[in-house]
């Protein structure tokens, strides 16, 4: 079993969920547990200035091995699973020289991993794939970036004939719930430009993600005996039901693809007097983001003029913006990635997220910081599962990367 694969069964069984509830960082105390094994980690592979503070960021440093000055790159992953399914007593399994059949991930539950739902899996076949049990998410998302790194990190320490630059690494909590770039020192980082590893199958490369905003939409109705609310009661219930339907039927997620965005709804709770409504707002184009925007907001004051001024209350907060803009001022951060996959017999496979990752704020906050994948497939869910010769290709791009860098 190679050692990219070791550390990452050895990670999977820290549960690290983030929690969207807390108001602590990071946002769950099992995320500092696992940080700490890093920094040991870390230091054990001959890494340099490593630190753990507060707020559960780690970062450490390889010293370079030229005796010229080249850029500095960095490379980031995060600690925490998401919170939408359980990441405790993670069972992983292996399956050894895929058949191309069905995987019984849960024979008790009937859990199956199949190429009739997932047909991807049929490019795998006789290649060792890591599965879940089909309880639990298996936790790729990111422990597979992170034992990649140290695994690539702990190479260029065993061989010091490769020139490299100074390399930066960075494990933060709390990416699942947009939290991961909240407390980056990018300063104190110290990088010229990073990656993350924090993509999917093998090849993704990803500099283009989603303009990002939640919107909170608040309706206020005035409750009175139903018996004698005639020309009086104001159900918010109801006026929330106008709402959701003024938005077009076919601008949302399960009807949208590539680069077209949407409005989600994500949450309703209600009552005659009060409805909340949460949605989120996606789009590749700045344009066409702030039109959504401002679409939600005339939406709310076509309720208004209809039922009264404060009957609908709307919040919009950005939460990121499309990384392109940033790294189109510094292409060769792509250019340098593109020729580290070719020289390791990786196809690139150039893609818009359909989402965001540290990366997209982190360019934004002067650190041009694309995606590359990780390997895995299926995140967030029972169905998640790696094949380990991703991991091992990702271990090294890595390592090329830093090559490509120190001779330039």
């Amino acid at each position: 079993m190679s050692k990219v694969v070791e550390r990452f069964l050895n990670y999977i069984k820290y549960d690290t969920r983030s929690d969207e509830n807390s108001e602590s960082t990071p946002s769950t105390p099992n995320q500092i547990e696992f940080a700490r094994m890093l920094a040991v980690e870390l230091k054990s592979i001959g890494m340099e200035n490593v630190s753990l503070d507060n707020n559960g960021y780690v970062m450490a440093t390889l010293p370079s091995n030229m005796d010229r000055k080249v850029p500095t790159v960095g490379f980031i992953a995060h600690m925490d699973t998401s919170p939408e399914m359980p990441g405790k007593d993670i069972k992983a399994k292996i399956v050894e020289n895929y058949d191309g059949g069905d995987i019984i991930l849960n024979s008790e539950k009937n859990i199956v991993l199949s190429p009739k739902d997932f047909p991807e899996l049929s490019s795998y076949i006789g290649k060792t794939l890591i599965t879940t049990d089909g309880t639990t998410l298996l936790g790729a998302d990111d422990k597979a970036g992170i034992a990649e790194i140290i695994t690539a990190m702990e190479y260029l320490v065993d061989h010091p004939e490769i020139p490299h630059g100074t390399i930066k690494v960075c494990f933060t909590p709390d990416e699942e719930i947009g939290r991961g770039a909240d407390h980056f020192d990018v300063e104190k980082f110290g990088a010229d430009f990073a990656y993350t590893m924090d993509g999917g199958p093998l090849g993704e490369l990803e500099y283009e993600n989603f303009n990002a905003a939640g919107v909170k939409v608040v309706i206020n109705g005035i409750n009175i005996h139903p018996g004698s609310a005639k020309d009086k009661m104001k159900n918010s219930m109801l006026i929330a039901s106008e709402f959701i339907n003024m938005f077009p039927k076919d601008e949302t997620p399960s009807n949208s693809e590539g680069y077209e965005g949407f409005y989600h709804l994500v949450s309703i709770n209600g009552s005659v007097e009060r409805t909340e409504l949460r949605y989120i707002i996606r789009d590749f184009g700045k344009d066409a983001f702030a039109e959504r925007k401002a679409f939600v907001r005339r939406a709310g004051e076509t309720l208004n003029q209809k039922y009264g001024e404060g009957t609908v209350e709307i919040e919009i907060k950005d939460q990121y913006y499309n990384m392109k803009e940033k790294i189109d001022e510094a292409r060769h951060v792509i250019d340098i990635a593109l020729e580290a996959m070719k020289a390791e017999g990786v196809e690139p496979k150039i893609k818009p997220i359909r989402g965001g990752t540290d990366g997209a704020r982190l360019s934004f906050m002067g650190l041009p910081t694309p995606n590359i994948f990780g390997g895995g497939h299926n995140f967030h869910g029972r169905y998640e599962y790696i094949p380990t010769f991703a991991m091992e290709k990702a271990v090294e791009v890595i390592v090329k990367i830093a090559e490509i860098v120190g001779k330039r």
